[in-house]
């Protein structure tokens, strides 16, 4: 029987669901591993079940059985792919089934930014509320305004469909223009980056992360928005240089912020704990429990898949890099 471990705990239906086809180790108890640590864990399994751990060339070379790594998550920045690709090991994610969970976590924490939701509650809190005043609280409209989307993929589609029930006008940034359909489904209208800065009064950014989009928005990007524009990051930590945008939120050159991502996630850097204009969540953007069960079988489905097992067996959903499965079949 093949092995695998499951590297953060996860259901236990869906660890069950994984016995049937296989031996395997779990970590129910969610300790972190360290590099040295996953890597040995790994030494003698044939595939792996993770949720954002990172898997370079050091790990996969302590792991000569290894043939695949299933992600529970959209994103594979934590995968080295080129080291996989020398090392033959397929690499699995879980598009699509947390769309709609995280744009609708884009458009919460849109609007608490702006409408200073988050400072609101904690100033009420304190006590401090105790007469109405024409400019209590003010913040800025979402109703009638202008949305920016960098990144038209399908989670930035489905923030800018959201768009429709607000009257909004949708702009977008992308690598290149999607089909001439969607945007006519969207209402929504191709600017290059720098006029989307200037024009957008709510600015969402729903990109993968890679070399090339790191500090997509920094200093400069910062200097070019609106000063009642708000900022969304729903994407990765390292996006938004998050030094340059704290210096912004305080000297407020932009309005407010919504981040669920941060650069050195869990860390974050503390200057945003100081600010008032910026909402801060922990990484939670598909974390409904139907969500997170979906991702959590797709990811499972791609591990059994992989492994020629079950009824997809040789043919898992959301391969990263297929053509590594060719070479098994002539090894």
């Amino acid at each position: 029987m093949k092995k695998i471990l499951v590297a953060r705990a996860v259901f236990p239906d869906v660890i069950d669901r994984l016995g049937r086809y296989f031996d395997v180790e779990s970590n129910q108890a969610d300790h972190i591993f360290t590099s040295a640590e996953l890597g040995a864990k790994l030494a003698d399994k044939d595939g792996a079940f993770v949720a954002g751990e990172r898997i370079d060339a050091s790990i996969l070379a302590a792991a000569p059985r290894l043939r695949v790594v299933s992600n529970m998550a959209v994103g594979y920045n934590n995968f080295d792919i080129d080291a996989f690709n020398r090392a033959g090991v397929l690499g699995t994610n879980t598009p699509d089934v947390l769309n709609e969970t995280t744009a609708d976590m884009g458009w919460a924490l849109m609007m608490a930014a702006a409408r200073r939701m988050s400072e609101s509650e904690r100033w009420l809190r304190t006590g401090a509320w105790d007469r109405w005043a024409y400019d209590m609280l003010t913040g800025v409209d979402i109703h009638g305004s202008t949305l920016g989307v960098i990144g038209m993929g399908r989670i930035g589609q489905a923030v800018a469909r959201r768009a429709k029930g607000f009257g909004m006008r949708v702009v977008y940034h992308n690598r290149s223009r999607v089909a001439p359909e969607i945007e006519r489904e969207l209402n929504a209208e191709y600017l290059d980056k720098t006029a989307l800065l200037k024009t957008a009064d709510h600015i969402v950014l729903v990109l993968p992360y890679t070399a090339q989009s790191h500090h997509t928005i920094g200093a400069a990007e910062l200097a070019l928005m609106k000063p009642t524009a708000t900022l969304t990051n729903i994407a990765r930590g390292g996006i938004i240089d998050d030094a340059a945008l704290v210096v912004a939120l305080r000297e407020r050159r932009i309005a407010a912020a919504g981040l669920d991502v941060f650069e050195g996630e869990p860390k974050l850097n503390p200057g945003f704990l100081e600010l008032p204009s910026v909402v801060l969540t922990p990484h939670i953007g598909s974390a409904t429990e139907g969500t997170r069960r979906a991702m959590a079988n797709l990811a499972a489905d791609n591990l059994i898949a992989a492994l020629g097992e079950g009824p997809q067996a040789g043919q898992p959903p959301s391969p990263i890099n297929p053509d590594v499965m060719a070479r098994w079949v002539s090894a």
